[in-house]
């Protein structure tokens, strides 16, 4: 049984652990930058904000690909890190991202290290059998067509209350 490679019923636990690689590499990267805590994830977000100017969470949410939640997450590290600051926008519900000074003042570098990341992914795909961007894309679409959730109360109904289950 040891001998035996891991199936899907570890994939969760098997794509925590991608993840932890790629984004331990590229966090090493940012400390040999001299921005030691500086997290992975922050780096669309500023890019974003660059490109665009000040912002919404939902429209950062739309542009770097991650859920509403995520992006709110993101951002309120971010402004206890002093990269970003919120004001209120038209909508009392809405709050608009802005770069602080600080920031702009590390976007040559986190520039430059996007786009390294960026070349040395496009890299990294091209030794796999299969783009895993396009995989993530199509798990992503699979997952919005039919939950996780929906798909154990397929197999079996009994884990999962009547009231969840889909038709």
């Amino acid at each position: 049984m040891a001998d035996r490679a891991p199936g899907p019923e570890l994939l969760g636990t098997r794509l925590r652990h991608l993840l932890e690689l790629l984004d331990g590499d590229v966090a090493a990267v940012y400390a040999d930058l001299g921005l030691p805590g500086f997290r992975p994830r922050y780096t669309p977000v500023l890019v974003a904000l660059a490109g665009v100017g000040p912002t919404s969470i939902k429209t950062l949410a739309e542009t770097t690909g991650v859920t509403h939640s995520a992006a709110s997450q993101t951002v309120a590290r971010m402004a206890k890190d002093g990269l970003v600051t919120l004001a209120p926008g038209a909508d009392a519900r809405q709050r608009i991202v802005h770069l602080t000074d600080r920031a702009r003042e590390l976007l040559p570098v986190l520039d430059a290290e996007y786009a390294a990341t960026s070349a040395a992914a496009r890299r990294f795909e091209a030794e796999l059998p299969y783009p895993l961007s396009r995989l993530v894309d199509e798990a992503l679409a699979a997952l919005r067509r039919r939950s996780m959730r929906q798909r154990i109360a397929d197999v079996a109904p009994d884990l999962v209350p009547p009231a969840e289950r889909s038709p």
